[in-house]
């Protein structure tokens, strides 16, 4: 995921919004009691998405992948009034530590918090997304895309994670295994895709941002 050097990397954290205290308490506590806490989103990663849904003042949000809550959170700042976000997550463990989290914060009650498979739980939602944020299993990501961009208004934001894959999508050697592979034929699907305009930012593990037409 170290596609920048140390320098440049923490010369961009200190010119950049700091995380709020209870953001701070997530980074920390995932980095030291969670398994995999490249998960997280960041500092950096988080500030950017907390952007994109303050520009864009979203009044519904998806997220696919809700890990412990960090990115949730972040888009949660630029929410609508009346707005709501559904996080979605497969890993029922992490429940009670999410929720935890979630009661800290000034959006709980705006953010509705659901554990089961997103490939079922999408199409049976109600409502459409002006934001949506995939950061889940990658293997699954094209289906995560199609079932999503049913789901968005038009004029929309979609945003991937992970879509560089610690630079394997260019490493011919290493395109054999089900995540890369997968990865790279998101990456080539959205470049084609006619109902959509995008951009591939290569920061941290690199951020597919695409807007519904």
């Amino acid at each position: 995921m170290d596609f920048i050097k140390e320098k440049i990397q923490e010369y961009s954290e200190k010119h950049t919004s700091p995380e709020s205290t209870l953001l701070q308490k997530i980074n920390r506590e995932t980095n030291a009691n969670f398994l995999y806490p490249r998960m997280l989103s960041g500092h950096l990663q988080g500030r950017i998405l907390a952007m994109i849904s303050q520009m864009i003042k979203p009044k519904n949000v998806l997220e696919v992948g809700t890990y412990t809550g960090y990115s949730a959170l972040c888009m949660a700042e630029g929410l609508m009034k009346g707005g709501k976000i559904i996080t979605i997550d497969i890993n029922e463990e992490l429940e009670g530590k999410i929720n935890a989290f979630f009661k800290e914060s000034e959006y709980s009650n705006v953010i509705d918090f659901r554990i089961g498979d997103a490939a079922e739980i999408i199409p049976q939602l109600k409502m459409t997304f002006d934001l949506v944020f995939i950061d889940a299993d990658k293997e699954n990501y094209l289906n995560y895309y199609e079932l999503c961009l049913e789901k968005m208004n038009s004029g929309g934001f979609l945003v991937a994670d992970n879509v560089l894959w610690s630079g394997k999508v260019v490493e011919e050697a290493k395109s054999n295994d089900i995540e890369t592979k997968s990865l790279i034929e998101f990456n080539a699907m959205v470049q084609n895709d006619v109902r959509v305009e995008n951009v591939l930012l290569p920061v941290r593990d690199g951020l597919m941002i695409v807007r519904k037409k």
